[in-house]
């Protein structure tokens, strides 16, 4: 039976999964996870997502026959800086999506760009996330590594290059580099000019940009050799995690997909492009050949799986203590800004827990956890919404907190909508899988998107009487203005007890 792979390499895990190519059914998967990272500072060697990778097909093979694979695409986090050398190794580790420590240089930047011309020249402002702001570090603090480095890759490009020896990237990835417009789908070499003068010619530094259902490559005999798969078979052009989730889960204008994982992250779509110059709205581009009007958070799952070990609970009964609270109150309200904030751009912020009262209860507090990560993501779709992009179509969740009853239960209500969980825990290898069968078929990915949707686990329906995100509002805005305002560096040990 022949087969595709789709490969998802995530901040924590490198995920394969194998679908048929006549009924897209699941063959296999398997998953290995990376070392964990602790921002400020976030980085990976790229070596270990290639070893990864290796050490997955193996697992896979136990399961599958690999001979049957006939094409295969890769997904990725986004906005990691991969400088290689001549040679196309690595020339330092990746600084990944989540490293913050580049944040004052990327302020510098905007000294020399305005957010509103950032915005206008490539749809979105910059956060610490993008690469550019990892690019600004680099030049900086690494001007003889810079100096060294031949080619700048994203962390899916990397593994696409290592399959087929090619440097190329797609369009949502370029997006969510600072440096690239997706409207006249070329990078700005002007912005990289005033933001970092003539160091070098810009125009060589940088992957190319394909459409998105052009092949990529061809797996080469080193790459076959080392994975034990078909030498030769095509490779599609692969895309960022999120925006390839998206491709998997089906997603069309006026949809809106909840993603509850590490971090959280808002996604619409939308025919035309979004540019915000207040930073808060990513006007990136999809996998389809449109935009992909999305906000990130930086908190998600990882407040809810702090908070359980705080109150010395499993993450199921902290998701019972939240559902037997008084639900219809609005209770203590939580900023929950462990780790800074990506949207809106506070990255030296901390978290906030506001209104706690004598009477308060462990029910009430992690209530609290709940509303206060989804309360970010709601605050980030209004913010989408205001751009005049169509929200009013199915409201979906996928992530590991989609498996959570409390998350998704309190989605439901403050949104007063149901809630669709889609039964797809790897939406965005599905979404690979898609691209690899679009290049194997020589269709549109989105043709055998619409061809093979995905199911539906099940819906939830909002509640009478319980606290609507209007409400939740007046209260959250404040409280989260206040912890922007706080500096994570004020809670450290005071200047007299450092000498």
């Amino acid at each position: 039976m022949r087969s595709v792979l789709g490969i998802d390499l995530s901040t924590q895990s490198c995920t394969l999964e194998v679908r048929s190519v006549d009924d897209f059914s699941v063959v296999a998967r398997s998953r290995i996870p990376l070392a964990s990272t602790h921002p400020p500072v976030s980085e990976h060697n790229a070596e270990d997502w290639w070893r990864a990778l290796a050490q997955g097909v193996r697992q896979l093979a136990e399961s599958t026959d690999l001979s049957a694979i006939v094409a295969l695409s890769v997904s990725g986090q986004c906005h990691g800086l991969v400088p290689l050398d001549v040679n196309g190794f690595p020339i330092r580790p990746v600084k990944l999506w989540n490293d913050t420590s580049t944040t004052p240089y990327l302020e510098r930047l905007f000294d020399r760009v305005s957010r509103k011309e950032w915005a206008e020249r490539v749809g979105s402002v910059p956060t610490a996330a993008f690469t550019v702001s990892k690019l600004a570090w680099f030049i900086a603090e690494e001007p003889d590594n810079f100096a060294k480095t031949v080619q700048i890759v994203l962390p899916h490009d990397y593994i696409t290059y290592r399959l087929t020896g090619r440097y190329c990237t797609d369009r949502s990835e370029a997006s969510g580099t600072g440096y690239f417009d997706s409207v006249s789908n070329s990078y700005d070499y002007e912005l990289l000019a005033q933001c970092f003068g003539d160091l070098r010619s810009w125009t060589d530094l940088f992957p190319e940009v394909l459409g998105p259902s052009e092949i990529a490559g061809y797996v080469t005999d080193e790459a076959a050799e080392i994975l034990g798969i078909t030498s030769g078979i095509p490779v599609a052009v692969g895309g960022g995690d999120q925006h390839v989730a998206a491709l998997g889960l089906g997603m069309t204008e006026g949809d809106v997909v909840f993603s509850l994982g590490t971090s959280g992250v808002v996604i619409t779509m939308s025919d035309r492009p979004v540019s915000d110059p207040s930073g808060q709205v990513n006007g990136v581009a999809n996998v389809t050949g449109g935009w992909l009007p999305l906000v990130c958070t930086l908190n998600a799952t990882k407040v809810s799986d702090w908070a359980a070990r705080l109150l010395n609970v499993s993450v199921q009964e902290l998701d019972q203590l939240a559902l037997d609270a008084n639900t219809g109150e609005i209770g203590p309200v939580f900023a929950t800004y462990l780790d800074g904030e990506r949207s809106p751009s506070l990255p030296l912020s901390v978290g906030v827990l506001a209104g706690l009262k004598g009477e308060s209860t462990r029910e009430d507090v992690a209530l609290s956890v709940f509303r206060g990560v989804l309360a970010g993501l709601l605050r980030g779709l209004d913010s989408i919404e205001a751009h005049g992009v169509d929200i009013g179509g199915r409201v979906m969740a996928i992530g590991g907190g989609a498996r959570s009853a409390a998350y998704i239960q309190f989605l439901a209500d403050l949104l007063n909508r149901p809630v669709s969980v889609i039964n797809e825990p790897e939406a965005t290898a599905r979404g690979a899988c898609i691209q690899a069968l679009a290049v194997y078929r020589h269709q549109d990915v989105s043709t055998i998107a619409i061809q093979f949707p995905p199911t539906i686990s099940r819906t939830i329906q909002p509640r009478s009487g319980e606290l609507r995100w209007e409400e939740l509002k007046s209260v959250y805005l404040p409280v989260a203005a206040f912890a922007g305002t706080q500096n994570r560096d004020s809670f450290t040990q005071p200047d007299r007890l450092r000498r």
